[in-house]
């Protein structure tokens, strides 16, 4: 982004145009880049200089002298500036100054003699004095590194981007199409923009709201919006229309693809989450370990003429099912009602919504058929969880009644887990169901002809760790249930391990 006294825009036929650069303009930006390459080791006021000559030609040329500015900002901030004085100036100032008014600098004489003076009591040349006693001030800082990460071409592609940035400051309204909708929608919460996803006969159309009511006009509310054309850019195909306030007039700006791209460089990087009460909730969710996975960000739903992306969704491993789920905080009135309207507008989904308790709109969603959590600051996990296990129970209910009421597995012994998992069902599933030619010891089934391989292999006065060997050499990784079911138990030594002992011996 530039300054805004560096835009460069025209105003004919009432639009809104920004003056892109042109290949004619790869030899300026040549030029810039070279001026910094050629200053490195030298006092910034001597770059000015040559910047400013090289704005002089531009406008002998017909040019604009923003254009040169322009380029030389975008270069400047990648390069590197130091003080260099042989004392510290705001030392030497402060001797300076003092000496100064002992002096009484009036003439140059006296300039000599207060220097002479502050030069002594630092104990260092006059000549150091002179050269540390303004050395930290801009124009004489010393450009140290200009190793930027552009060539001409790049250059000027960044100072298009950064220029249709700097116009979109005072947008109040912003409409995209692009072949990548979802990438949009996650870059537009990050960013905290109020949007809303329109289906139109073009196709989706992605609008963005400014300021309104709540939010008064801001830089960091114009800056978000310049943040996210830098995704608009990167996609393959988009067109861009944004409302501006110029000044008090309304005025249309346009652009697309042909007009900006996105310099092969990285982007500053964002934020994954438009608030702390996702982030945090996803969070505390991911850490709990359960069946469910959650989805940032999943695919649109259609809500009427409109679609809507909700924040995420819960997928269940043991069946083919997603609760979507919405988090709605703290938005203006006008917003939360459209939100209102896009929920009423959801069919043949299951939406779970939490919402902040200060909007007062739980009783109005869970009428539109939606299940509803509210919250105060943060999303209480538990709450969440304790909707997810209810459509838990009816999966366990209905799964338990696709499986017969007696289950024989292949194997001599395997997990309550592993044998779930064969059948595509949760543990819960089959946890009553009868097993007739296995024992459930612990959480592992086993043939009674295993069990008894087992017996013959331990003996009192075994090891722990030879015991749990033996146990998986059949297939037994549980040893505490299955110590317990041959009537063993163990004998500890402190926290080095143990001896095996029957029981009540």
């Amino acid at each position: 982004m530039l300054r805004k006294d560096l835009l460069r825009v025209s105003r004919a036929g009432g639009g809104y145009r920004p003056q892109f650069a042109g290949r004619e303009h790869r030899p300026l930006a040549a030029r810039v880049l070279g001026a910094f390459e050629a200053h490195v080791g030298e006092r910034r006021g001597d770059l000015d200089d040559a910047l400013d000559a090289l704005e002089t030609d531009a406008a002998d040329r017909g040019g604009d002298f923003k254009l040169v500015r322009g380029l030389a900002a975008l270069v400047d901030r990648e390069c590197a500036f130091e003080t260099r004085a042989p004392v510290p100036p705001r030392r030497v100032r402060r001797a300076t100054f003092e000496a100064a008014e002992v002096v009484g600098v009036a003439s140059e004489s006296e300039r000599e003699a207060a220097v002479d003076s502050a030069a002594d009591s630092l104990g260092i040349a006059p000549g150091d004095v002179e050269a540390s006693l303004y050395a930290d001030r801009d124009v004489n800082e010393v450009l140290v590194d200009a190793d930027v990460r552009w060539d001409p071409d790049s250059l000027l592609a960044q100072y298009d981007l950064s220029l249709a940035q700097t116009a979109l400051f005072d947008a109040t309204e912003v409409r995209v199409r692009s072949n990548d909708p979802k990438r949009l929608v996650s870059a537009i919460k990050r960013l905290r923009l109020m949007y809303e996803l329109e289906k139109t006969p073009e196709g989706r159309e992605l609008v963005v709201t400014g300021p309104d009511a709540l939010f008064s006009r801001t830089r960091r509310y114009g800056t978000a919006f310049a943040r996210l054309l830098r995704t608009v850019a990167a996609s393959a195909e988009w067109s861009l229309s944004a409302t501006i306030d110029d000044r008090g007039r309304e005025r249309t700006m346009r652009l697309s693809d042909g007009d900006v791209v996105v310099p092969g460089v990285e982007p500053v990087a964002e934020p994954d989450f438009d608030s702390g009460v996702e982030a945090d909730f996803a969070g505390r969710f991911r850490g709990l370990g359960l069946d469910w996975s959650l989805v940032r960000e999943p695919e649109p739903l259609e809500t009427g003429t409109r679609v809507m992306i909700p924040d995420f969704a819960f997928d269940y491993a043991h069946a083919d099912f997603r609760l979507f789920f919405e988090v709605m905080g703290f938005w203006t009135p006008e917003y939360v009602e459209k939100k209102l309207g896009q929920l009423a507008d959801v069919e043949d989904v299951d939406l779970l919504v939490a919402v902040d308790e200060t909007l007062g709109v739980g009783e109005e969603i869970a009428a539109a058929d939606h299940r509803v959590v509210t919250y105060s600051e943060t999303v209480r996990v538990k709450d969440v969880v304790d909707v997810l296990r209810e459509y838990e129970a009816e999966f366990v209910t209905d799964a338990a009644a696709d499986l017969p009421a007696a289950l024989s597995p292949d194997a001599d012994a395997i997990g309550l887990d592993e044998l779930a998992a064969e059948r595509g069902v949760s543990v819960e599933a089959i946890e009553d169901k009868t097993f007739p030619d296995h024992e459930l010891v612990g959480r592992t089934l086993v043939r009674p002809m295993v069990l008894s391989a087992a017996a013959d292999d331990i003996e009192p006065g075994m090891s722990l760790s030879a015991v749990e060997s033996a146990l998986a050499d059949h297939g037994i990784d549980d040893a505490s249930a299955a110590l317990s079911r041959l009537g063993y138990r163990v004998e500890w030594e402190g926290l080095g391990g143990g001896t095996v002992r029957e029981k009540g011996a």
